[in-house]
């Protein structure tokens, strides 16, 4: 569910910002010293009702804040009637991103980026001792925790069946989020170990023996050769079992 609504909120707020619907009207935009822009707050304000309006009603599972950075100190803009926010070809509103603003009624047409820093808070699984890489991750491995689920690029793990017996990459620290790229499936047999064949087809399945001919990973795909010699590829079900369907 989690993973759903993330993925949801980071296309409203990709399509409302490239839609291009929403225009500044503003005085005077020289960046006079101490003097913060008008269309600054209408930033904000943009920002802030974009993702207000794909949170559902009630508790949501992502809290989220929007900060809206300063402009360089340096510019001197000129006076414009429009000022159109947008995204950049390659970003996106998630984390430490920019916001593009452009004067498209003006004197002069101007361009400048905006550094918008988007955060989103919700439950996640947290490391709270030390995995050594190449462990596998258990139950007392991990707590439930708050955490900006949009502070590093890689996706959050929030359902207990993708972490639960996956083997971790690297040194996991106390602290740390399950992110995607973190772990990987464990190994559950090698190559040349006795294993179960289920073999399925229209309106029947079988069980037969056989050997692995390759290492085998839940969920990945192994080969193995059965009894009569043919080598087939089929389904890691689990440390001893392989579904070939025909």
């Amino acid at each position: 569910m989690f993973k759903q609504f993330l993925n949801s909120t980071r296309c409203l707020l990709q399509t409302a910002a490239l839609a291009g619907a929403v225009f500044f009207t503003v005085g005077a935009l020289a960046q006079a010293d101490g003097v913060r822009p008008e269309f600054m707050d209408s930033t904000q304000q943009w920002l802030d009702k974009a993702v207000a309006g794909n949170l559902p009603s009630g508790s949501s599972p992502l809290r989220m804040e929007i900060t809206v950075g300063e402009l360089d100190s340096r510019l001197r803009l000129a006076p414009c009637a429009r000022v159109e926010p947008y995204l950049p070809p390659g970003t996106r509103l998630w984390g430490k991103t920019r916001l593009g603003l452009r004067c498209l009624e003006g004197s002069a047409k101007w361009n400048v980026f905006l550094p918008v820093t988007i955060k989103a808070y919700g439950q996640a699984w947290v490391v709270k001792g030390q995995v050594s890489a190449g462990a596998a991750l258990t139950q007392d491995d991990v707590m439930e925790a708050e955490v900006d689920w949009a502070e590093q690029r890689e996706a959050i793990i929030s359902n207990p069946d993708q972490w639960l017996g996956q083997v971790a990459n690297r040194a996991l620290t106390s602290g740390q989020a399950l992110r995607q790229g973190m772990i990987r499936p464990a190994q559950v047999f090698r190559a040349g170990a006795q294993i179960r064949v289920q073999v399925q087809g229209a309106g029947f399945e079988i069980t037969s023996d056989g050997q692995a001919l390759s290492a085998g990973v839940v969920g990945q795909p192994a080969r193995v050769k059965m009894g009569n010699g043919h080598v087939m590829s089929g389904e890691v079900l689990d440390s001893r079992t392989v579904r070939l369907e025909i």
